[in-house]
């Protein structure tokens, strides 16, 4: 009997062990298949979502400027130093003394106005002297003559014969080549005298006089005063050697040479000039050219020796597509712009830049008309909805504008 009682309850243990065992694969299947469900749906509606999130994000307040078609001057920019068109250094070309300075240090000077007197006495005494024996000769040369004439007369009658007559001939002859001789004696002296009296070579600013009444003077001295031109005057400046032949075609061009701007580091404002010079060979160390232009200088505000920015315009693109600096994004397939769309959304659109200067770049990859982001776009999402500030696309308008009118030169 008992065994008959544990026999029975082993036969319950196992149907019970079995029921569980049925129902734990069953959860199990069950819950394998909710998990490959679950985990298929969420691949499925990932990329959706990412679309649907963009387009769902809030919208994003931005400025815009339109793409502007113009053209663009392309500038190289340098460092040059004022140098004067011509500087000469006044010396005596005789030995002699200082007894007068007519100028004073600084005073600007006319083509020809007296500067120095010098002790010309000996001059003056050879002169005379040289005038004295024209006077001599002439009255020597007249006596010939007269005897010329007196043997052709015996000539003629047969008094005397053909020699004398030729030898009266000689005589007048040569006083007549010793009355030239004395003329171009004189005319030396004249020179000489002249040297006396040392006037300006050209207009300009007098520099630092280092002479005075009684000071001794040489030929071979040194320079008694410089004369500087101010105006014009001349920037010198390098270029690369790549914009060498750009500035070869801009100088011969019509007009009178490429323009070129000029500015004081420490003042506002430019000047516009010309180019007027490129020297005929590139420096081998540093690979580049010399360059001048010529500026009027009426107020003397460029100085010989002062360094000025110089900008040069060495071309000018026809059409270009022109737009802020600021509007070019950078990212890992290259420079792209935001272009805001007739839906106010925000589209990516890959650009090239060309040429830059300043806060403007020529670009190539979008269109004349078309409206890119400027300020806002480091919030901008490909397909973004996007809110204009028209006050700021006006502001950001003129800005660019006005930006571009002062960079272009004349």
């Amino acid at each position: 009997m008992i065994r008959d009682v544990f026999v029975r309850a082993g036969v319950v243990t196992g149907v019970v062990a079995g029921v569980a065992s049925v129902m734990c694969l069953t959860l199990l299947a069950g819950c394998g298949k909710g998990g490959a469900d679950s985990a298929s749906s969420s691949v499925s509606t990932s990329a959706p979502q990412a679309a649907r999130g963009a387009a769902s994000a809030p919208a994003v307040s931005v400025s815009v400027v339109p793409v502007a078609q113009r053209d663009f001057p392309v500038l190289v920019r340098a460092t040059g130093s004022v140098t004067p068109l011509s500087s000469v250094d006044v010396k005596p070309q005789v030995s002699s003394v200082v007894t007068q300075v007519h100028v004073r240090e600084g005073q600007f000077v006319r083509a020809g106005e007296l500067l120095f007197t010098l002790d010309a006495r000996s001059d003056e005494a050879n002169l005379g002297k040289a005038q004295a024996q024209l006077a001599r000769d002439q009255a020597t040369l007249a006596d010939a003559k007269r005897q010329l004439d007196r043997n052709r007369d015996l000539l003629g009658r047969g008094f005397i014969s053909q020699g004398a007559v030729d030898t009266a001939q000689a005589n007048a002859d040569a006083q007549q080549a010793a009355l030239q001789a004395d003329q171009a004696a004189i005319d030396a002296v004249k020179v000489s005298l002249s040297y006396a009296r040392i006037r300006a070579p050209g207009a300009g600013r007098v520099g630092a006089i280092t002479v005075y009444p009684g000071t001794s003077v040489s030929a071979n001295g040194p320079a008694l005063v410089t004369i500087t031109q101010l105006d014009p005057i001349a920037v010198a400046f390098s270029l690369p050697q790549r914009d060498l032949p750009d500035a070869l075609r801009m100088l011969h061009a019509a007009g009178g040479g490429a323009a070129v701007s000029a500015s004081l580091p420490d003042r506002h404002g430019e000047r516009h000039g010309r180019l007027q010079f490129v020297d005929n060979q590139v420096d081998a160390a540093s690979g580049t050219v010399r360059v001048k232009a010529a500026f009027d200088n009426k107020d003397h505000a460029l100085w010989p020796g002062a360094y000025v920015d110089v900008a040069l315009t060495v071309r000018t693109l026809r059409d270009a597509i022109v737009i802020p600096l600021a509007a070019i994004v950078q990212d890992t397939r290259g420079s792209v712009v935001f272009v805001v769309g007739a839906d106010k959304r925000a589209a990516l659109r890959p650009v090239s830049v060309l040429e830059s200067a300043g806060q403007d770049a020529v670009v190539s990859g979008i269109k004349a008309g078309e409206r890119v982001v400027l300020d806002g776009r480091q919030n901008v999402r490909p397909g973004s909805p996007v809110i204009v500030r028209d006050g700021g696309m006006r502001a950001v308008s003129a800005a660019g504008s006005a930006a571009s009118q002062a960079k272009a030169l004349p």
